[in-house]
């Protein structure tokens, strides 16, 4: 099969679940909070999964375990980090409002659509390499990108959009993973080996994500009953990649 059919057809379904923030609108806070805490921990171990079952076997099999791949996973590390950094460079002591969306509202939505971007072309990596490790990195971001889409829709909403408005941009800023398919698409060809270096840099990337993102969120609920249902949540996560480690 066709792995650019997938890539698309996948990034585009991954653009979807911007839309997903809107169906929470109806809950009470303590619930949505309850739920996020599960997706959260859910998505935590879904990348981690990810990273350690598919990932970097499939950039050990396929470049050996070299100073290439050690270095790509630093690099995936180090430009998430950079990424975030950005994100939260400024800030404004102008009250938000409709007439005046807060900075860190617009800062999220091109922050988001570098991750965006990012998602597409590590995706399209990912189907290039084969089509278990590019469904498993799809659903790795799938999970992922529930909960921070919810995050992002707050965000916008907090920061003085409309919910139309809020819907549309967030939609705008998840399209940029089509060009990061497109990206690839014209460049991949030419650059096989950086292609391939991008599958040790996406498990750079979602463990930056798991251990500097999510899991520190997950420490801030210390009631035994909530951290068991996280810790249930990650083995879960974990567990669907090994499911499809073992359907490969």
């Amino acid at each position: 099969m066709n792995p650019w059919f997938f890539s698309f057809i996948s990034v585009f379904l991954v653009s979807l679940l911007s839309f997903t923030g809107v169906l929470f609108l109806a809950l009470q806070a303590e619930k949505l909070k309850k739920i996020l805490l599960f997706l959260v921990s859910f998505a935590a171990g879904g990348l981690l999964g990810d990273a350690f079952l598919h990932l970097l076997p499939e950039a050990v099999e396929t470049m050996g375990f070299s100073l290439e791949v050690s270095l790509a996973v630093l690099a995936g590390l180090l430009v998430f980090f950079v990424l975030e950094k950005f994100i939260a460079w400024r800030h404004c002591h102008i009250p938000t409002s409709r007439e005046h969306p807060h900075p860190l509202a617009l800062m999220n939505l091109v922050g988001d659509g570098f991750h965006n971007f990012m998602d597409g072309m590590v995706i399209t990596a990912s189907f290039l390499a084969g089509l278990p490790l590019g469904i498993a990195t799809t659903l790795a971001v799938i999970f992922h990108e529930i909960p921070q889409e919810i995050g992002d829709f707050g965000v916008l909403l907090h920061g003085g959009f409309s919910r139309r408005k809020a819907l549309f941009f967030n939609f705008l800023s998840a399209l940029a993973a089509l060009a990061g398919v497109l990206f690839i698409f014209f460049l991949g060809a030419k650059f096989t080996y950086l292609t391939q270096l991008l599958i040790p840099f996406t498990a750079g990337g979602f463990l930056y994500i798991a251990g500097s993102d999510l899991i520190p969120e997950l420490h801030k609920e210390t009631k035994l009953a909530k951290s068991l249902l996280q810790m249930l949540g990650l083995i879960l996560g974990i567990g669907v990649m090994m499911l499809l480690l073992l359907n490969e």
